[in-house]
């Protein structure tokens, strides 16, 4: 699912305009408002949601099949075993390098 933009709160600083990796908002015009032009493109990384400047003025609507797997950044923390450290560079199936 798309961003979605509030047109009242908005800015138009390009912010989310420039971050997007997927140029979901292909061919906007600088210092308007952003156009959705490629929704599907999305991919959810909440990167435009994380640069804007005003709170509210974009938001994302996770899909049901990703709500599984998502979590906010601030509550997840890795593990020593998911840093890597505990592995020493081996596979988890005790293969080497």
């Amino acid at each position: 699912m798309p961003p979605i933009i509030d047109p009242k709160l908005c800015i138009a600083c390009d912010r989310c305009v420039n971050i997007c990796t997927e140029d979901v908002f292909f061919g906007s015009t600088r210092n308007e408002i952003p156009v959705i032009t490629y929704p599907r493109e999305c991919v959810h990384f909440n990167g435009c949601v994380d640069v804007c400047p005003v709170p509210g003025a974009i938001w994302l609507r996770i899909p049901m099949a990703s709500m599984v797997v998502y979590r906010e950044s601030a509550d997840y923390e890795l593990s020593a075993d998911c840093r890597g450290s505990a592995h020493n560079g081996r596979l988890a199936n005790g293969g080497g390098r």
